[in-house]
């Protein structure tokens, strides 16, 4: 693939227009479009638009193929895909192109300013410490509206294409398990549209405030994943945390997915410690992740191969917002030792960061402009990262997306292919989750 990078001036400027041209909606705008979902079992779609191909000159893919079809789904999956039928009693989609609903592997739905009244970051918050004395004092105050609000920073995230998620909750001395409960709750009122991963998040530290016993709680109330923070600046070592981190997955038969922003040495040594942790018991493999995982962006050629080919025997996968600030994530690198990454959000208008746009989209879009993914093919391929890597054209142009049996989890765009809605960051025009219409 190409890694040829823009430059910082030039992809500061593309990011202005993309930004000025993407919808972002209001709470009001967001709840109008993502609709009720209706229970109906069997569902008909015609003039539907999928990719078939790729078009090659002297070698190069110049542009893809596409074609109508019918799509009949049933019980939540996809049950056939067939020759158009343009007379067929169906919903029509009128030649919208459609694609793998959008996953955000990586937000957290409990924390929001989101349906409150605008709030920046506050300039004295300047460390992860700075920031947990900051939460416990707000996040009282959040919590008799965390449930309603989830459910609006959901319907953002199902405006722009998302029906999958990995959720980081906070649980912490301040809020107890009651984050984790409220979004529970959020959750059950959206079950039937969305669907998340949860990841047990100590986001004040295990030992910094004594969180240990909380943790076990809530791997206890059916998490998805055992979280950790940056264990050498909050808790003051690296393998005293993570080995309860560990221990913990293992006991209770979960995931790992740790935020490690720490660079420089610590950051290096923690991303050491946890794969040989996890080589120490293969049953973890495919089943840990690194988030942020910063420490890669500022190491040297030689090494980052290196790491990047350790992560990619471990199968520990790394979830990234792909940061624009400081050397850019390794990537290419990653997916050359078959590293799964994956991306997310993260932050949507909290008291973290007020950057986050709900649209995963996006996010393949910024990578593309970062490593240089201009072209047809290039273009098609960085989709996986807004899709959870699934695309429709496995890498010789054949059709592998949708199928009989995939999950019915689809958008309808107003794009031509792939390569032209990672590009343009184009409209969604409707969400499909497991089979119900969520809106369009």
């Amino acid at each position: 693939m190409a890694t040829e990078p823009i430059s910082r001036k030039d992809f500061i400027r593309n990011s202005s227009i993309l930004l000025a041209s993407t919808c972002i909606l209001s709470t009001a705008a967001a709840e109008e479009k993502v609709t009720e979902n209706y229970a109906g079992k069997t569902l008909r779609l015609k003039n539907v638009r999928l990719e078939t191909g790729f078009v090659y000159d002297q070698g190069e893919v110049i542009q893809t193929k596409t074609e109508l079809f019918t799509i009949e789904i049933e019980e939540g999956k996809i049950k056939q895909v067939l020759p158009n039928d343009i007379h067929a009693k169906a919903i029509d989609a009128k030649g919208l192109l459609m694609l793998p609903a959008f996953k955000d592997m990586h937000i957290h739905l409990d924390k929001t300013f989101y349906g409150l009244p605008w709030q920046a970051h506050l300039k004295k918050n300047k460390t992860v410490k700075d920031m947990i004395a900051y939460e416990q004092q707000v996040i009282p105050e959040l919590l008799k509206t965390s449930t309603v609000r989830s459910e609006k920073l959901i319907g953002l995230l199902q405006s722009y294409g998302t029906s999958y998620a990995r959720s980081h909750v906070n649980i912490e001395p301040t809020s107890g398990l009651n984050s984790l409960k409220h979004l529970e709750a959020a959750l059950v009122n959206k079950q039937s549209s969305f669907q998340a991963q949860l990841v047990a998040f100590p986001q004040h530290g295990i030992f910094y405030t004594k969180t240990e016993g909380l943790m076990k709680e809530a791997a206890r109330m059916g998490v998805d994943f055992i979280g950790g923070l940056d264990p050498t600046s909050i808790d003051g070592s690296i393998e005293k945390p993570m080995d309860f981190v560990v221990q913990l997955a293992l006991d209770q038969g979960k995931g790992i997915d740790i935020h490690l922003h720490e660079p420089g040495d610590s950051g290096l040594k923690t991303i050491e410690y946890l794969i040989d942790k996890v080589n120490e018991n293969p049953v973890l493999k495919g089943k840990t992740y690194l988030s942020h995982a910063f420490a890669l962006r500022y190491l040297d050629i030689n090494k980052t191969d290196e790491i990047a080919e350790r992560l990619g025997a471990a199968k520990i996968g790394i979830a990234s917002t792909i940061p624009l600030s400081g050397n850019p994530m390794p990537l290419p690198a990653l997916y050359k030792h078959g590293v799964e990454v994956i991306a997310g959000n993260d932050c949507i208008v909290d008291h973290w960061s007020t950057f986050g746009t709900g649209s995963i989209l996006q996010k393949a879009n910024v990578a593309a402009q970062i490593y240089g993914y201009r072209t047809e093919y290039d273009l098609s391929r960085i989709l996986k990262l807004a899709t959870g890597n699934i695309i429709p054209l496995d890498d010789k142009g054949n059709r592998q997306w949708p199928k009989a049996g995939d999950l019915a989890n689809v958008v309808l765009m107003d794009a031509s292919c792939s390569a032209e809605a990672v590009s343009r960051v184009s409209p969604v025009s409707s969400l499909i989750h497991n089979g119900n219409v969520v809106f369009g």
